[in-house]
Formats: C-alpha cells, sequence, structure tokens
C-alpha cells in the first residue's frame, strides 16, 4: 500500500477557518431571526451544534467540507479508506465542541500523523486528495 501524503497543519487552518467563518454567516442569521443574543451560551452552543452537523454530514458524505475541497484534501480512515458518518461524527465533535484540547493533544501525542486526539480516536486522518 502507498504511504498517504498528510496534509500540512497549514491547510488543514485554512479549510477549518472557510469552514467556521461559512458558518458563522449562516449562524447570525439564524440567531437574527430567532432573536437570540450572541453573547449567550446558548448562541454558542448553537454555532458548534451547528459546525458540528455541517461537519459531520459533508465529511461523512464525501470526506470534504467546503473548505477542505478548496484546499484539495479529504479526510480519510488511517487506511486511506472512506470514513463512515460513525466516525465523521466522532472527529467532528472535537473540533465543534472542544477544539483548544482536541488540536494541544493532538499536536503533543499524535505529532507523526498530523491527528488531532479525535482524529485519533475516529482512526481518521487528513490527506492531500489524490490528483
Amino acid at each position: 500500500m502507498d504511504e498517504l501524503l498528510l496534509a500540512s497543519w497549514d491547510d488543514r487552518f485554512w479549510a477549518w477557518l472557510i469552514d467556521v467563518l461559512l458558518m458563522v454567516l449562516i449562524w447570525h442569521r439564524l440567531i437574527q431571526v430567532l432573536g437570540i443574543d450572541p453573547m449567550q451560551l446558548d448562541a454558542a452552543l448553537m454555532l458548534s451544534g451547528l459546525l458540528f452537523v455541517y461537519w459531520t454530514a459533508l465529511e461523512g458524505y464525501r470526506g470534504q467540507s467546503l473548505g477542505k475541497m478548496l484546499l484539495d484534501i479529504v479526510v480519510v480512515g488511517s487506511y486511506g479508506e472512506a470514513l463512515g458518518f460513525r466516525d465523521s461524527a466522532v472527529q467532528s465533535f472535537g473540533k465543534a465542541f472542544l477544539l483548544p484540547l482536541d488540536l494541544l493533544i493532538g499536536l503533543y501525542a499524535y505529532r507523526e500523523k498530523r491527528q488531532r486526539l479525535f482524529n485519533r480516536l475516529s482512526d481518521s486522518v487528513v490527506k492531500r486528495q489524490d490528483l
């Protein structure tokens, strides 16, 4: 089997930022319509929930969110296989709700595979898209 060409932390950050900005635009419109104060805990939980559903759906379906599509990276199983919805939900939970902890543990404990903690728990990696 060929070795996976892992995505850089930089590419992963930019893909994450694109996704977050897109979801913040949608979230902002939702809280305006619902009359929710953006500084309240329920608004923050709504944004995290929106990100969780977005990442779980897109990455579980095709391995890529919009940010990942733009940067030609994809989340896959550790052997390059497609990621299912269950594993997508596990790895999405970490970045939607616990990103600082998820990332710090990953940077120190799983540096060799460039995995966040929840990537490790879901047995997933982020790789460069096959061209």
